[in-house]
């Protein structure tokens, strides 16, 4: 990974600083119920308004489509940021023109001002030049620290770091520094665990991580794909019957790569597909052909935990199995039991990442017992696949030159 220079480069006193943050939380009935992004953004916020730093804070929220949408609006998140910190904390509700400028005039060394959303004007998503322009106009500093934006080449994402010099925030650091040690300069041997449940929504990823990490384990229903592609019965398990061809290929690649995968060798299965359903255990070559593979078995658990004391490095995508119903997340659970273990001990690095996954590991009760997990969503999953992503080539870019507006 390219350069790119953090907050340990800048003198923010005196100095207004537009900060994109992510602050699209979820909301539900008008009320936050996850406050992870606004919590994890804090540091960088915290830090600038202490060394003096007049903080404007940009993010965009939900999808209004360049349309002021009330529901949709910033406002009840700059309260709930307002709660957590002990620094002053203004709210304007646009994000360009007389009134962000009055406000910004307005501003005193350490204060902090949040926009409103950046997707009420068209021009954000399209990254427009004049929208960028008008943004540009509030600060003389940029600072990125919404990594899970990155993935989108927006005007708050990548054009303001085209016309200003721009800084990682330090969530961004630590995100950019975690991903490096999982796939760029990882510790060997490195490992992979990539589940969910469709080989075609993740081709990209396992064509680019069969080429970097020792040892993939697949699971959940994707490995049902592999399973029936080599002869396997499934019963009525979910598996695309089309990608047989294609899972046959990553078996190959795999192979030609170095790459030892490993499927489930047993699975826990059932008739029905709901919460305390009757289940039982079978080799993963006998299973009935009126039955559903719904985790996979203690077997494949102890399988992966005998591998993981191996590893140095785990890169972790996706579950085991359906975990959000009851007793088919007992793999899930174990394994990611058992990688926290190896990581409290010094002994794995584990970087995770992806809805499903993070989730999966806060039912573990051990998400804060990772060495990182990224709760950037599309963003991970396209770096994951080895795709540049916008929002960071610019700010490697940015660090040798500045366009004038």
């Amino acid at each position: 990974m390219a350069a790119f220079r953090t907050l340990n480069d800048l003198s923010p006193a005196g100095k207004r600083i537009l900060l994109r943050a992510d602050l699209n939380v979820p909301v539900r009935e008008g009320r936050i119920t996850d406050t992870t992004r606004i919590d994890r953004v804090l540091p960088t916020v915290e830090e600038l308004v202490e060394k003096g730093g007049r903080v404007i804070v940009l993010s965009h929220f939900d999808r209004p489509k360049g349309r002021v949408v009330a529901e949709m609006s910033l406002a009840p998140i700059a309260a709930a940021m307002a709660e957590k910190t002990r620094h002053t904390v203004r709210f304007v509700s646009d994000c360009i023109g007389p009134e962000v400028e009055h406000a910004i005039a307005a501003m005193k060394d350490g204060d902090i001002l949040i926009l409103e959303n950046t997707r009420f004007h068209a021009g954000e998503e399209k990254n427009d030049p004049e929208f960028v322009a008008s943004l540009a106009k509030s600060g003389e500093i940029y600072v990125n620290d919404a990594f899970s934006a990155a993935h989108r080449a927006h005007a708050s994402t990548e054009g303001l770091a085209r016309h200003l010099p721009a800084f990682a925030g330090r969530l961004m650091e630590a995100e950019l520094n975690a991903l490096s040690a999982a796939l760029e300069k990882p510790d060997h041997p490195v490992g992979a665990l990539i589940g969910g449940a469709k080989i075609s929504t993740k081709l990209d990823l396992i064509g680019n991580v069969v080429n970097k990490v020792d040892i993939l384990f697949i699971g959940g229903a994707m490995a049902n794909t592999f399973l029936a592609a080599e002869g396997v019965p499934v019963g009525k398990s979910l598996q695309e019957a089309e990608m047989h061809e294609t899972a046959r290929e990553i078996v190959a690649r795999a192979q030609q790569a170095g790459c030892k995968i490993i499927l489930p060798v047993d699975a826990v299965i059932a008739r029905e597909f709901r919460e305390g359903a009757p289940s039982e255990i079978c080799p993963i070559d006998a299973v009935p052909a009126d039955a559903m593979i719904l985790d996979a078995g203690p077997r494949t658990v102890a399988l992966i935990n005998e591998q993981l004391a191996g590893l140095k490095t785990l890169v972790w995508n996706g579950p085991l199995g359906a975990f959000e119903i009851k007793p088919f997340d007992a793999a899930t659970v174990a394994v990611a039991r058992e990688a926290a273990r190896l990581t409290k001990e010094g002994k794995l690095k584990t970087i995770a990442g992806g809805g499903d996954t993070v989730s999966a590991l806060r039912h573990a009760g051990v998400a804060d017992q990772m060495s990182y997990v990224s709760t950037a969503g599309g963003a991970f999953m396209e770096w994951l696949e080895g795709k540049l992503l916008p929002g960071i080539a610019v700010l490697t870019d940015a660090a040798q030159h500045v366009v004038p507006l």
